[in-house]
Protein backbone atom coordinates (compact mmCIF):
# COMPACT_ATOMS: atom_id res chain seq x y z
CA UNK A 1 0.00 0.00 0.00
CA UNK A 2 1.49 3.44 -1.27
CA UNK A 3 0.31 6.34 -0.66
CA UNK A 4 0.96 9.23 -2.91
CA UNK A 5 1.86 12.83 -1.92
CA UNK A 6 -0.48 14.78 -0.68
CA UNK A 7 -0.55 12.16 1.77
CA UNK A 8 -3.69 11.83 3.51
CA UNK A 9 -1.52 13.24 7.21
CA UNK A 10 -0.56 16.01 5.09
CA UNK A 11 -3.89 16.72 3.41
CA UNK A 12 -5.09 16.79 7.50
CA UNK A 13 -2.58 20.00 7.73
CA UNK A 14 -4.32 22.03 5.53
CA UNK A 15 -7.27 24.87 6.21
CA UNK A 16 -10.91 23.34 6.32
CA UNK A 17 -13.56 25.36 4.30
CA UNK A 18 -15.33 27.36 6.68
CA UNK A 19 -18.54 25.78 8.35
CA UNK A 20 -20.09 28.68 9.32
CA UNK A 21 -23.50 27.75 6.97
CA UNK A 22 -24.07 24.09 8.35
CA UNK A 23 -27.41 22.76 8.48
CA UNK A 24 -28.67 22.78 11.72
CA UNK A 25 -31.37 20.30 13.67
CA UNK A 26 -35.01 21.67 12.50
CA UNK A 27 -33.75 23.19 9.48
CA UNK A 28 -35.19 22.02 5.73
CA UNK A 29 -32.72 20.09 3.55
CA UNK A 30 -33.10 21.53 -0.35
CA UNK A 31 -32.99 18.43 -2.60
CA UNK A 32 -29.70 17.65 -4.17
CA UNK A 33 -28.68 15.02 -6.33
CA UNK A 34 -25.02 13.28 -7.79
CA UNK A 35 -24.24 9.96 -9.46
CA UNK A 36 -23.77 6.99 -7.36
CA UNK A 37 -21.36 4.43 -7.79
CA UNK A 38 -22.93 3.31 -10.64
CA UNK A 39 -22.62 6.19 -12.58
CA UNK A 40 -26.76 7.05 -12.14
CA UNK A 41 -28.19 9.98 -10.86
CA UNK A 42 -29.78 9.81 -7.19
CA UNK A 43 -32.21 12.44 -5.90
CA UNK A 44 -32.69 13.10 -2.87
CA UNK A 45 -36.61 14.03 -3.92
CA UNK A 46 -36.96 10.52 -4.83
CA UNK A 47 -37.00 9.10 -1.04
CA UNK A 48 -38.71 12.51 0.69
CA UNK A 49 -41.84 12.22 2.65
CA UNK A 50 -41.29 8.21 2.43
CA UNK A 51 -38.22 7.68 4.13
CA UNK A 52 -35.86 8.66 6.77
CA UNK A 53 -32.36 9.69 5.37
CA UNK A 54 -29.03 9.17 6.67
CA UNK A 55 -26.37 11.17 5.13
CA UNK A 56 -23.16 10.74 6.03
CA UNK A 57 -19.94 12.71 4.80
CA UNK A 58 -16.74 10.64 4.82
CA UNK A 59 -12.95 11.81 3.21
CA UNK A 60 -11.63 9.08 1.25
CA UNK A 61 -12.82 5.90 -0.35
CA UNK A 62 -10.37 3.11 0.96
CA UNK A 63 -9.58 4.52 3.67
CA UNK A 64 -9.41 3.21 6.97
CA UNK A 65 -11.32 4.97 9.12
CA UNK A 66 -13.87 5.12 6.40
CA UNK A 67 -13.76 2.14 5.48
CA UNK A 68 -14.67 1.13 9.47
CA UNK A 69 -17.48 3.52 8.69
CA UNK A 70 -18.95 2.02 5.58
CA UNK A 71 -18.70 -1.61 6.79
CA UNK A 72 -20.60 -0.72 10.18
CA UNK A 73 -23.26 0.66 7.84
CA UNK A 74 -23.59 -2.25 5.63
CA UNK A 75 -23.52 -4.29 8.72
CA UNK A 76 -26.14 -2.45 10.32
CA UNK A 77 -29.06 -2.62 7.32
CA UNK A 78 -31.48 -4.63 8.51
CA UNK A 79 -31.42 -2.53 11.60
CA UNK A 80 -31.61 0.51 9.46
CA UNK A 81 -34.21 -0.66 6.93
CA UNK A 82 -36.35 -1.63 9.98
CA UNK A 83 -36.50 2.44 11.27
CA UNK A 84 -37.61 2.94 7.35
CA UNK A 85 -33.95 4.73 6.86
CA UNK A 86 -32.11 4.98 3.97
CA UNK A 87 -28.48 5.22 3.96
CA UNK A 88 -26.15 7.81 1.47
CA UNK A 89 -22.49 7.61 1.95
CA UNK A 90 -21.06 11.12 -0.01
CA UNK A 91 -17.49 11.82 -0.32
CA UNK A 92 -15.53 13.50 -3.36
CA UNK A 93 -13.90 10.33 -4.62
CA UNK A 94 -15.14 9.93 -8.65
CA UNK A 95 -17.60 7.31 -9.57
CA UNK A 96 -14.76 4.94 -10.70
CA UNK A 97 -13.09 5.16 -6.89
CA UNK A 98 -16.73 4.51 -5.10
CA UNK A 99 -17.64 1.69 -7.24
CA UNK A 100 -14.16 -0.43 -6.25
CA UNK A 101 -14.94 1.19 -2.94
CA UNK A 102 -18.34 -0.67 -3.00
CA UNK A 103 -17.30 -3.91 -4.45
CA UNK A 104 -14.38 -4.46 -2.25
CA UNK A 105 -16.17 -3.99 0.95
CA UNK A 106 -19.65 -5.38 -0.46
CA UNK A 107 -21.04 -2.48 0.69
CA UNK A 108 -25.44 -2.46 -0.07
CA UNK A 109 -25.81 1.51 0.15
CA UNK A 110 -25.41 4.27 -2.50
CA UNK A 111 -22.81 6.20 -2.46
CA UNK A 112 -22.27 9.57 -4.40
CA UNK A 113 -20.12 11.55 -5.72
CA UNK A 114 -19.55 14.77 -4.88
CA UNK A 115 -16.40 15.36 -6.76
CA UNK A 116 -17.39 19.43 -7.21
CA UNK A 117 -17.90 19.88 -3.13
CA UNK A 118 -21.74 21.08 -3.92
CA UNK A 119 -23.70 18.63 -1.70
CA UNK A 120 -20.64 19.64 1.22
CA UNK A 121 -21.32 22.70 0.55
CA UNK A 122 -24.94 22.85 0.78
CA UNK A 123 -24.66 20.86 4.41
CA UNK A 124 -22.02 23.25 5.65
CA UNK A 125 -19.65 20.33 5.62
CA UNK A 126 -15.67 21.47 5.49
CA UNK A 127 -13.70 20.64 2.93
CA UNK A 128 -10.21 20.59 1.78
CA UNK A 129 -7.77 19.73 -1.04
CA UNK A 130 -7.89 16.11 -2.26
CA UNK A 131 -5.41 13.61 -2.86
CA UNK A 132 -4.39 10.33 -4.11
CA UNK A 133 -3.59 6.80 -2.68
CA UNK A 134 -3.45 3.53 -4.04
CA UNK A 135 -5.48 0.24 -3.48
CA UNK A 136 -5.25 -3.27 -4.59
CA UNK A 137 -8.63 -4.40 -5.42
CA UNK A 138 -9.36 -8.10 -6.96
CA UNK A 139 -5.32 -8.35 -7.60
CA UNK A 140 -5.45 -4.74 -9.40
CA UNK A 141 -3.23 -1.99 -8.17
CA UNK A 142 -5.67 1.23 -8.31
CA UNK A 143 -4.93 4.96 -8.02
CA UNK A 144 -7.67 6.54 -6.58
CA UNK A 145 -7.37 9.98 -6.88
CA UNK A 146 -9.87 12.69 -5.92
CA UNK A 147 -9.68 16.80 -5.88
CA UNK A 148 -11.58 16.90 -2.66
CA UNK A 149 -11.46 15.55 0.73
CA UNK A 150 -14.64 15.79 2.98
CA UNK A 151 -14.74 16.24 6.68
CA UNK A 152 -16.60 13.32 8.62
CA UNK A 153 -20.14 14.70 9.53
CA UNK A 154 -23.16 12.59 9.57
CA UNK A 155 -26.96 14.04 9.27
CA UNK A 156 -30.46 12.45 9.10
CA UNK A 157 -32.92 14.15 6.91
CA UNK A 158 -36.51 12.90 8.47
CA UNK A 159 -39.48 12.27 6.31
CA UNK A 160 -40.59 16.14 6.44
CA UNK A 161 -37.30 16.69 4.64
CA UNK A 162 -35.87 18.02 7.94
CA UNK A 163 -32.60 17.87 9.69
CA UNK A 164 -33.51 15.68 12.66
CA UNK A 165 -29.73 14.61 13.66
CA UNK A 166 -26.47 16.09 12.91
CA UNK A 167 -22.92 15.41 13.96
CA UNK A 168 -19.91 17.20 13.19
CA UNK A 169 -17.56 14.78 15.43
CA UNK A 170 -18.19 11.59 14.40
CA UNK A 171 -16.46 8.02 15.49
CA UNK A 172 -16.39 5.91 12.44
CA UNK A 173 -16.67 3.14 14.01
CA UNK A 174 -19.49 4.06 15.88
CA UNK A 175 -21.61 6.48 13.55
CA UNK A 176 -23.96 3.60 12.25
CA UNK A 177 -24.78 2.38 15.68
CA UNK A 178 -25.32 6.11 16.89
CA UNK A 179 -27.31 6.62 14.06
CA UNK A 180 -29.57 3.64 14.63
CA UNK A 181 -29.89 5.48 17.85
CA UNK A 182 -31.09 8.86 16.58
CA UNK A 183 -33.49 6.87 14.31
CA UNK A 184 -35.30 4.84 17.22
CA UNK A 185 -36.15 8.59 19.27
CA UNK A 186 -38.01 9.12 15.62
CA UNK A 187 -40.23 6.64 15.75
Amino acid sequence: MKILFPSLFALSLLPLAASAGALKVGQEVSPFSANDDSGNLWQLSDYLGQKNIVVYFYPAAMTGGCTKQACAYRDASVKLNDLDAVVVGVSGDSVNNLELFKKANGLNFVLLSDANGGIAEQFGVPSRKGGSIEREVAGIMHTLTRGLTTSRWTFIIDKNGKVAYMDNAVNAAEDAENVVSELKKLG
